[in-house]
């Protein structure tokens, strides 16, 4: 049952994905809220082969639902028995016992995984890295160090919510680290002492060809193991910071050669996407002597005008300011940019970090087949926690051992052959006609209204039941998309009279 789910987000209805889950506090004989993270997080098959051979949801009283905070709304023992008797019975092979096959590296330095926390809040002391590193993330890019008098606005997040309640887009109008230079040396120096095989990637930001010199050799000097350097934070208050470097090649090419002056570390520039393509400023880092690229920041965006006030979010005393926008709606924008960069030959030997969206493993798979050799995640961490590692490295690992691929380093870049940044390319002389599950649909029509609507009239209804005509179908699949059974497939495909 190759990456294809069961059961959907959708089925899982109220579940808030607890902090010590008092589902599983209840039962004594398996982790109901392990198995329902694994569902959320797309990695379903892996929840089912780790639960026991029998089913003990079978005979018992449902604990875990009674103990819900929900109280009782979730159906965890029907979701326990789904995984039972839908998605284990057709998953190929058993949980693999070690994860070797996520060994990779970046710039030549050895990642025990791909995955690691991006430049921001959640990697910003000692304590949040070194809780993250205990959960099992290879590394850390270290939230942005800089020479900066930093105070920070309140609130300063705003966000764009699904049906669910989960976070699509995420807005934020927060800056850079306001700790001192000396104190997150410092924090440096304790983690590399504490977790000498955990990865360091120092993000820094200066003022001048000096300071971006002097912060990363100050890096390199006190254990970090890389410098990113952030050319594209959309949150600055000085002009000519952040994304104002990274939409001019010329700076990001000059203070690319101050931070390579200085060190002998890999120097990764984090670029902006704010831009029409990124290649120009990928291209000038290589000539400033960068390693390696760095990609998406934030996208500068306005959400959440309010009718009343007429001030976007978030506000603040009446106020508001454009901000950078991530979670999961970015995903596209970003990894059309990791293709770019991928595909470009200039650009061949560059180390790509790959980020923007990324919540599940399949997500990180998206990422590395358009050419990203590492990770780094944000959004997903501030709503989920560290926690989402174990779901991460589990379904990206067993898909690996599915499909006979020894190492995650064999696949990156795999899927740029069929990328085009034309459409020139597309085969137009089919036809691909969707089809019908009768017994899925229920006869909602939405299928029909969409395809009357915005479409081209091809389908009629009959007693509440959906009949395609051939003669106008156009083969779009728009119906498909806005189904809410999923009861429409491809189906047949035919040459264009």
């Amino acid at each position: 049952m190759l990456i294809k789910n069961v059961i959907k987000r959708s089925d899982m209805i109220s579940c808030t994905l607890c902090k010590d889950a008092p589902c599983s506090s209840a039962c004594k004989v398996i982790d109901p809220a392990g198995a329902l993270l694994g569902i959320w997080f797309d990695n379903q098959d892996v929840a089912a082969m780790k639960l026991p051979d029998v089913n003990p949801c079978v005979k018992c009283e449902a604990l875990c639902e009674k103990a819900c905070v929900n109280r009782g709304s979730v159906p965890i023992k029907h979701l326990i028995t789904e995984l039972y008797e839908k998605v284990r019975p057709m998953a190929e092979i058993p949980v693999p016992e070690e994860q070797s096959r996520l060994a990779c590296d970046l710039c030549g330095i050895p990642l025990e995984n791909p995955f690691l926390l991006s430049s921001s809040v959640v990697a910003s002391t000692y304590d949040m890295c070194a809780r993250a590193f205990e959960a099992g993330w290879a590394g850390v890019c270290f939230k942005t160090i800089c020479s900066l008098d930093i105070h920070e606005a309140s609130p300063r997040f705003s966000a764009i919510k699904g049906d669910n309640g989960s976070i699509l887009g995420f807005k934020n109008i927060e800056q850079l680290s306001d700790h001192s230079v000396a104190e997150n040396m410092e924090i440096f120096r304790r983690l590399k002492k504490n977790y000498p095989t955990k990865f360091i990637l120092a993000s820094i930001m200066g003022q001048n060809e000096e300071e971006w010199e002097s912060l990363a050799k100050l890096c390199e000097e006190n254990g970090a193991d890389a410098v990113e350097l952030n050319f594209s934070c959309p949150n600055m208050q000085e002009d000519g910071l952040g994304s104002d470097i990274g939409q001019v090649p010329e700076l990001v090419e000059k203070f690319t050669r101050a931070a390579k002056r200085s060190t002998t570390i890999p120097v990764l520039a984090k670029l902006t996407p704010n831009v029409a393509t990124m290649s120009p400023a990928a291209e000038a880092a290589l000539r400033g002597g960068a390693d390696g690229i760095a990609a998406i920041n934030t996208i500068k965006s306005i959400v959440g005008v309010s009718p009343y006030t007429y001030v976007s979010a978030p506000a603040v005393k009446g106020k508001s300011a454009v901000g950078g926008y991530s979670g999961n709606a970015v995903k596209p924008i970003a990894l059309r940019f990791i293709a770019e960069i991928g595909q470009n030959p200039v650009l061949k030997d560059m180390h790509i970090s790959g980020m923007g969206g990324i919540e599940t493993w399949k997500d990180a798979l998206e990422f590395i087949l358009m050419g990203s050799g590492s990770i780094q995640v944000t959004t997903a961490v501030m709503q989920y926690g560290y926690r989402i590692i174990d779901n991460l490295k589990e379904g990206l690992n067993y898909y690996l051992a599915q499909m006979g691929i020894k190492s995650v380093k064999d696949i990156i870049g795999a899927g740029l052959d069929t990328v085009s940044d034309t459409t020139d390319v597309l085969e137009r002389d089919t036809i691909l006609f969707p089809t019908f599950d009768l017994e899925k649909c229920n006869g909602c029509g939405r299928c029909v209204i969409s395809c009357d609507d915005g479409g081209h009239q091809a389908i009629r209804f009959d007693d509440r039941k959906p009949k395609l005509d051939g003669s106008k179908c156009v083969g779009c699949h728009l119906c498909r998309l806005v189904c809410p059974r999923e009861a429409i497939a491809a189906g047949k495909k035919r040459i264009k009279a």
